[in-house]
């Protein structure tokens, strides 16, 4: 005992020095209170990522069942090609293009090409991550996932004629280079977004941005045989399965709660979190409303629910409430919703009087509601005004019909875009892949 007592102190001066090195390295590590936001920011990206990365499903699904069976493997094709092309080129060119920082080559205008993103090191520490946002990986990802879906977009509306290869060529300059330029103006920090341009998650920038480019690829495409007569009639054209459009709509239903609620950006306080729940509230609602509404008017006009028209009025909502998703109240989402709904059954009609062929319906969707939702922004958000925009839509719709038009002649001149009247008439599965969706039904 004695002995005890005589080398306790000697022991306690010896931990001493390890217990003040213990709390200077616990004083220096950063608590909760810092690297909190960083981590529950990076788990909404991711989360909300992979909700969106399931809209592309959604979009397969729901061309395949607006389709004729003898083209459904193309689009199944086409599908899974434009995201994995979509995931190459923004990590090669788009995502630094789009996000430059100070690296602008044309300050608010244009960004730096050819600068790959580089993720966080293996491991990175409290000290070297990014603390006021969140991972590079997680924003890279969300942010890829946009991308892809506006060229899905553009997919569907240029269905049943279009060949595979030139396609892709275009997806390489809509996701590498056309999309991200225009994306840098506002969500950039470019010149629309000194301007005051509203757009919260993005009815312009992506889904505006998306029909834009089908509308010139459907001018320029021309219509599918058979789809108006000479006498300038059209002749309506059904899809193989409107139960896989229908699960094709709900999964891009509940994809657009990612696509919505991760644009909050932040999930790091209690105002966040509370925000990105009335985020999802209001976006079911705008996507409900938008469905009651085309069904209702076109139970008025034409005596008969149209199925098609209801999918697409539901998804004309939720494209409507995409620019401001957060400030209307539940009513608000519902009258936004309800007005993209009525666009879509007017659209659809007026696309046929000037006989532009898009096969399901994404120019009406995804263009006409989109302006519309860019507009409506001024109901609710007080810092926006109609003339900014305004100025907006023209900006992104002067620069991407524009840009796509000029792609697409190049496109048609050297390679083609359109298959053969006779390879149409066969269907592009066999023409263009030699492999069927449904075998078992094909004749002989």
């Amino acid at each position: 005992m004695k002995l005890l007592k005589t080398l306790a102190p000697a022991a306690l001066l010896l931990a001493l020095p390890s217990m003040g090195l213990a709390q200077d390295a616990e004083a220096a590590a950063p608590g909760f209170d810092e690297i909190g936001p960083y981590i529950m920011t990076t788990l909404l990206f991711c989360m909300a990522g992979f909700l969106v990365f399931f809209m592309a499903a959604g979009f397969a699904m729901l061309e395949g069942g607006l389709v004729r069976s003898k083209n459904v493997t193309m689009q199944m094709t086409k599908n899974i090609a434009l995201y994995s092309v979509a995931a190459i080129m923004y990590w090669l060119i788009g995502f630094n293009l789009m996000y430059p920082g100070d690296g602008w080559i044309m300050t608010g205008y244009v960004g730096p090409f050819f600068s790959p993103t580089v993720l966080d090191p293996v491991g990175v520490a409290a000290a070297d991550a990014a603390l006021d946002y969140a991972s590079i990986g997680s924003d890279f990802f969300f942010q890829l996932v946009f991308v892809a879906a506006t060229a899905s977009i553009v997919s569907g509306a240029l269905a049943e004629r279009i060949k595979l290869w030139p396609f892709l060529v275009f997806v390489v300059v809509l996701t590498g280079v056309m999309y991200p330029i225009s994306g840098s103006w506002q969500w950039g920090g470019g010149w629309l977004s000194e301007m005051g341009f509203s757009d919260f998650a993005g009815s312009t920038v992506v889904h505006s941005v998306g029909g834009w480019a089908a509308l010139a690829g459907a001018i320029v495409l021309g219509p599918r045989i058979g789809k108006f007569g000479k006498d300038g009639k059209v002749h309506p054209i059904p899809g193989s399965n409107l139960a896989l459009a229908t699960l094709g709509t709900f999964i891009l239903w509940l994809g657009w709660f990612g696509f919505n609620g991760g644009s909050q950006l932040a999930m790091g306080t209690v105002g966040d979190v509370s925000d990105v729940s009335r985020i999802f509230a209001n976006t079911n609602m705008a996507a409900a409303a938008g469905a009651i509404a085309a069904m209702i008017l076109t139970q008025i006009l034409y005596k008969k629910v149209d199925l098609t028209m209801v999918l697409n009025g539901a998804l004309a909502g939720l494209v409507s409430i995409t620019a401001e998703p957060l400030a209307p109240s539940l009513f608000g989402s519902l009258w936004i919703g309800a007005i993209g709904g009525i666009i879509v059954v007017f659209a659809v009609p007026m696309l046929d009087k000037f006989k532009i062929d898009d096969v399901v319906g994404a120019i009406p969707v995804h263009l006409c509601a989109g302006i519309w939702g860019t507009i409506a922004v001024v109901f609710y958000n007080g810092d926006a005004s109609l003339s900014t925009q305004i100025i907006g839509i023209i900006g992104y719709g002067v620069f991407t019909f524009v840009a796509s038009l000029i792609v697409w002649f190049i496109l048609k001149a050297v390679m083609g875009i359109r298959v053969s009247e006779e390879e149409e008439i066969t269907g592009l599965d066999m023409a263009e892949l030699g492999m069927e969706a449904y075998p078992e039904f094909s004749k002989g």
